[in-house]
């Protein structure tokens, strides 16, 4: 796919994984709608950052633990200010911590709306008119907490191993639409998400953990989306960005 004059629509577009993904896609020549859950410095800056490259973007507040009316927002404001998206990139999420014994039907709930659920409303929303241009591509971010065993993060764990199978899904049903759909799945990428970690579990992590001995970057995932965005023969797929922490036995 051409990026030059397309409609991205990326949620949780205002910081980490999502800014840098907006701001490579807009490099590539994408205008660039953002969705937060405030209209704050940092999603003002993101948004200041893709015009100054001279490409459109639009900010959208909405807060998609009300899925259906945050993702009918987000694409309704998006239409309207830039176009049909023609690109979506669901990066919003957060932690929810505990095992089911701690966890609240609250927390567990909360976690498959913002996750689970706004995808599901999100690309219930783009994708008629993806397939009237017959053109499309969707990208869902996982976690490497979806693919193995993890302590203490039953709702996160779980709704993250939804989505791999959510985008094999969609990309077998549109594919005669040629859209495609894939998933990419961050390990340890340094973001707000791994503040709370202390010193020695990061040097951990580093030491123990990941066998490229650091932690990632925003950038590192960014660079995989674009990739999956642009190349037009690749769908279905999930794809991991983890410094090879999933891969090792020991």
């Amino acid at each position: 796919m051409k990026l030059g004059g397309k409609v991205c629509l990326i949620t949780g577009g205002s910081r980490g994984i999502g800014a840098a993904t907006a701001l490579k896609l807009a490099a590539a020549g994408a205008n660039v709608s953002i969705n937060a859950r405030h209209d704050d410095a940092a999603a003002r800056d993101v948004r200041c950052a893709v015009e100054r490259m001279g490409r459109l973007s639009h900010l959208v507040v909405a807060d998609l633990a009300d899925p259906h009316a945050a993702a009918i927002r987000c694409v309704e404001e998006t239409r309207s200010a830039l176009g049909d998206p023609e690109i979506l990139i669901h990066s919003a999420g957060g932690p929810a911590p505990g095992n089911i014994l701690d966890v609240t039907p609250a927390a567990w709930h909360g976690a498959f709306d913002v996750h689970l659920h706004a995808a599901f409303h999100l690309c219930r929303a783009v994708l008629p008119a993806m397939r009237e241009k017959n053109d499309g591509a969707i990208i869902l971010i996982s976690s490497v907490a979806g693919l193995r065993g993890c302590s203490n993060s039953i709702a996160y764990s779980v709704v993250k191993s939804a989505l791999p199978q959510f985008a094999r899904s969609l990309a077998r049903d549109f594919a005669d639409s040629n859209i495609r759909v894939n998933c990419v799945v961050p390990g340890i990428i340094r973001t707000r998400f791994h503040d709370s970690l202390s010193a020695s579990q990061v040097r951990n992590n580093i030491e123990n953990r990941i066998p490229l001995r650091r932690e990632g970057t925003p950038e590192d995932v960014a660079e995989v989306i674009l990739t999956l965005v642009q190349n037009e023969f690749i769908t279905g797929e999930t794809v991991t960005v983890d410094g090879g922490m999933s891969m090792r036995m020991v």
